[in-house]
């Protein structure tokens, strides 16, 4: 296969990450490098430094001899992600309560919004994906870039278990108000009850994964 024009390892990396968090790839499942150099149109050596990155994440393991494969994430490791979060995302809620600008409290309006039509709708596809768009503009907003990164690596290890709790019965409706709280307490300036909100709505979700098979 010729590699010109090629896609580049990062980009390479991107797409095998989104084929990971969207379920196209499934827990233990083989990445064979000659069938991602197909699929993604790009050279083996870029599959192996996106397999090499993406190891680096945690969202798949390397075997000895065997290659690569994606990694299965246990409830009990999920939780104990979900525990380190707490501390990481209640520091970028206060921190994007005190440093909040008029252009991220319009986008978070518009977000309290969406939410709200979402989980009156039962759209739950929609739902999740507004939450994420949430966090994304919550760890923006807080302007604490080590936060930032640390929390994009340890949401991607847990995405699969956050898909799942979206359509858990009944979550929704519990979560939507968590987030509206959070939401308008950032909107509100209150660093203090913008943390809060976060830990509790956290804690709720390590509650939660405790009980998933």
């Amino acid at each position: 296969m010729t590699t010109i024009g090629a896609a580049p390892a990062a980009e390479v990396t991107d797409r095998i990450r989104d084929a990971i968090l969207h379920g196209d790839f499934v827990p233990r499942q083989r990445l064979i490098e000659a069938d991602l150099t197909e699929q993604f149109e790009t050279t083996r050596a870029a599959v192996r430094t996106a397999l090499v990155a993406l190891a680096g994440e945690g969202l798949i393991e390397r075997l000895p001899n065997r290659g690569a494969r994606v990694r299965a994430l246990t409830v009990d490791e999920a939780v104990e992600i979900v525990e380190v979060r707490i501390g990481l995302e209640s520091l970028c809620a206060r921190k994007a309560a005190e440093r909040l600008t008029d252009a991220d409290a319009e986008r978070l309006r518009m977000l309290r919004g969406g939410i709200e039509g979402a989980v009156t709708r039962g759209d739950l596809v929609e739902y999740s994906r507004l939450n994420q768009e949430l966090d994304a503009l919550l760890r923006d907003a807080s302007g604490h870039a080590t936060a930032t990164t640390l929390l994009e690596r340890l949401r991607a290890q847990t995405a699969r278990h956050q898909f799942r709790l979206a359509f858990h019965p009944g979550r929704a409706a519990q979560s939507a108000p968590e987030h509206i709280a959070i939401i308008d307490a950032v909107l509100a300036g209150d660093a203090e009850a913008a943390e809060a909100a976060t830990r509790a709505h956290l804690r709720g979700i390590v509650e939660l994964l405790r009980t998933l098979d």
